[in-house]
């Protein structure tokens, strides 16, 4: 006599259930244990930091998250850092070719110093490249060395800036009593021939960074002066008001000033 349908199937999942319950291992294993791979998870984490830095959704911070000490070093110490400042330079000499310069000598491009012009990285080396607390004291000794090189990539645009015609002024957070000092350093690495080296004056202590640049933009363009080009490695080095008409960031992972 033939089966009924219904009883097969009911004795077929009879038998699997039995096997299920008398196997001591299920057919579907979850992980007991937990584990990562902590270079692979810190490098996706710490490049994924680096690009909120860069485009200023990190906001303010202070230092850089300690696990993150290896990957801002490989990058600033590897080709990556020397490969980006190159791409900035770059934009920024392709736009600079885009102005036309006039015959009054009022076309104008700011620089920035630190992480812009010159590199503190012999510094920074030796500060756990920006991992450590910010000393004020140990920064005026090395300033006062006036050892910082030239970022290859910035001195080759602002002599090519010269070339064309643009008055160069160096704007920098770096303090009065600094000037000789700052001077040197820039002539030294080979930056020559700025039209105004602006420091920070006893009138602007305790002024932001955003603030107290704007302020001397400002000046620049009450006098007349047509800043064509901003060139800094903070975004306080650019935003503000009397803005370029075109602003270059450079990299920096090491320190964040607002």
């Amino acid at each position: 006599m033939a089966s009924h349908p219904l009883s097969l199937s009911f004795l077929l999942l009879s038998f699997l259930i039995s096997s299920v319950s008398s196997s001591s291992q299920p057919i579907i294993q979850l992980p007991t244990t937990t584990y990562r791979k902590s270079n692979v998870d810190d490098d996706l984490y710490c490049a994924s930091w680096h690009l909120s830095v860069e485009t200023n959704n990190a906001g303010s911070w202070k230092q850089i998250p300690i696990r993150c000490e290896s990957f801002v070093q490989d990058y600033m110490t590897g080709p990556r850092y020397m490969s980006d400042s190159e791409i900035v330079a770059n934009y920024s000499l392709a736009y600079a070719s885009s102005v036309e310069i006039g015959r009054d000598g009022k076309d104008a491009w700011v620089f920035d110093i630190d992480e812009t012009l010159l590199t503190n990285l012999p510094y920074y080396q030796a500060h756990g490249f920006g991992s450590e607390p910010f000393d004020e004291n140990s920064w005026d000794v090395w300033v006062d060395l006036a050892e910082a090189p030239a970022i290859p990539a910035s001195l080759k645009l602002y002599n090519e800036l010269k070339q064309m015609g643009f008055k160069i002024f160096v704007l920098t957070g770096r303090s009065e009593n600094q000037r000789n000092a700052t001077g040197k350093n820039l002539l030294f690495a080979g930056y020559t021939d700025w039209e105004r080296l602006i420091l920070r004056g006893p009138s602007d202590d305790g002024t932001l960074a955003t603030v107290y640049k704007s302020e001397k933009r400002s000046d620049l363009v009450n006098e007349g002066y047509r800043i064509h080009g901003s060139s800094g490695d903070q975004w306080s080095d650019l935003l503000g008001f009397a803005v370029a008409k075109r602003s270059f960031k450079l990299p920096n992972p090491m320190y964040y000033i607002s």
